[in-house]
């Protein structure tokens, strides 16, 4: 791999992040949105469409050493001098894992159809391998029958990023055999929580891993190591496709797909190099990880960028492409920023940006990146499984907490996909980042992403005028 071609991918890990925290261009003032409470009933959505919320277990769960649980990367990074905001960590979080049934009637309270949830490996296999931990199934079996009891759909994902702690020191995502430990995990947790999920989705945001992980190294495992990056590229692809064959093996008839975070591209100016640049961006910002599971190959651009050398070319076998591209049932889409591409393939600012810096704000990039996979991949079935903002959230003296800019955010973005259901996509759900404020990775709790508030010292829970706001919305199942 070039010189150039490194330096162009550290900067692609600098502002190519999901919620973490990566750096970014400089903040500018919220950009203009629709008037926070403006009356309903302008757009309504396909009957029956899924308004949700969703989470992840290492943010919300805490409990970080009961009933089993092992060590994960998230354990070990965040408790390393340095590495999180103000030394935060995950070890008591929203104390989800002990206030589930109440998280879960908020839930029901807001009229949640469906909430997206992660499970934690190392609650399952403490080392990452082996017989699984009852108690850790029980936790998430109590979990899926309460979401059924209270007539929400529970959305399943199984790795969000908490790799056990001693897979990591057998090579982690390196080590081609962790792909086959995460199907056998896989196997596990679909035995254990049997035919009670619907839907399954596999690896949440492998580019995320890829880029934060192991490019930029402000996420677990803290690594800069551009050509070990898109080997675990590879291996988190591999991993993917096993877990589907795993599902599929059982007979069951769950749907499952992979969690994708998805950015469009676009040249920062009209000249060719600026074109060109941007086509080879998109290669590793998205056609990496589409074109691997829906076609079967990875984009010929990007694998001559990296040189035929690159451990990712050398560490592809025969049939990996074939598993890779196992039969899908559904796509999740998560959106959070679009990217423009400078013609020596650096990155400029468009748009405004939130409290996460690398967060431009332009909601039409939801429909533009909805409306592409849908016109390059054919009509698979789509959820946006994330897209939120993060607002300086402060409890006020009469216990409410005033985000308008949410309202505004999450109202933009909406109209955004209904108009790309009009378009022709297949757009079934779709998920606010996030139910709750939580830990929010390298940025510890500083940043509040949540509909509904936490007050950390006592744990308590207050609803946001956004969530106030989103129960209508879904009552109304429109704006």
């Amino acid at each position: 791999m070039s010189i150039l071609s490194r330096r162009h991918l550290l900067r692609r890990a600098a502002l190519s992040a999901d919620a973490t925290g990566a750096p970014g261009p400089t903040r500018a003032p919220a950009p203009p949105t629709a008037e926070a409470d403006a009356p309903a009933g302008a757009l309504r959505f396909p009957p029956g469409f899924g308004w949700g919320a969703a989470t992840s277990a290492y943010q919300i769960e805490g409990a970080a050493k009961e009933d089993g649980r092992g060590e994960s990367i998230w354990d070990t990074f965040s408790r390393t001098p340095g590495r999180t905001r103000n030394g935060d960590t995950g070890d008591v979080a929203a104390d989800h894992y002990r206030r589930w049934p109440e998280d879960l009637d908020l839930m029901r309270d807001l009229g949640l159809r469906s909430y997206r949830f992660s499970v934690s490996w190392p609650r399952i296999q403490a080392d990452g391998t082996g017989r699984p931990n009852q108690r850790g199934l029980d936790f998430y079996r109590r979990l899926v029958d309460g979401l059924h009891e209270r007539g929400i759909a529970p959305m399943v994902t199984l790795f969000h990023w908490d790799l056990p702690q001693a897979l990591q020191d057998a090579g982690g995502w390196e080590n081609r055999d962790t792909a086959y430990r995460f199907a056998d995990y896989a196997g596990a947790v679909f035995e254990g929580l049997g035919d009670q999920v619907p839907v399954w989705l596999t690896i949440n945001e492998p580019k995320t891993v890829v880029q934060n992980g192991y490019l930029w190294g402000h996420h677990a495992p803290g690594r800069q190591d551009a050509d070990a990056a898109y080997l675990v590229a590879h291996h988190l692809q591999l991993a993917h496709g096993l877990a589907v064959r795993a599902l599929r093996a059982t007979g069951s008839p769950a749907r499952i797909g992979p969690a994708l975070n998805l950015h469009p591209c676009y040249p920062a100016d009209d000249t060719a190099a600026a074109a060109a640049a941007t086509r080879l961006y998109d290669g590793y910002e998205n056609r990496l990880y589409l074109d691997s599971i829906f076609t079967g190959a990875y984009p010929a651009d990007v694998l001559a960028d990296l040189g035929p050398d690159s451990r990712l070319v050398r560490g592809i076998t025969d049939g990996d492409l074939e598993i890779i591209s196992s039969p899908v049932d559904l796509l999740a889409v998560q959106y959070y920023t679009p990217i423009y591409v400078t013609a020596s393939g650096g990155t400029a600012q468009r748009w405004p940006t939130s409290e996460a810096e690398w967060q431009q704000i332009y909601p039409d990039g939801m429909y533009d990146i909805l409306t592409r996979v849908t016109r390059d991949y054919g009509p698979v079935p789509l959820t946006v499984t994330e897209n939120g903002l993060p607002c300086p959230d402060t409890l006020g003296a009469d216990d409410t907490v005033d985000d308008a800019g949410r309202i505004g955010f999450l109202r933009d973005h909406f109209a955004a996909a209904h108009r790309a259901i009009g378009a022709g996509v297949p757009l079934e759900s779709y998920h606010v980042w996030s139910l709750l404020d939580n830990f929010e990775w390298a940025e510890g709790y500083d940043q509040r992403w949540g509909l509904v508030y936490v007050d950390y010292p006592t744990q308590r829970r207050i609803l946001k005028r956004s969530a106030h706001w989103y129960r209508q919305v879904i009552a109304d199942n429109g704006l």
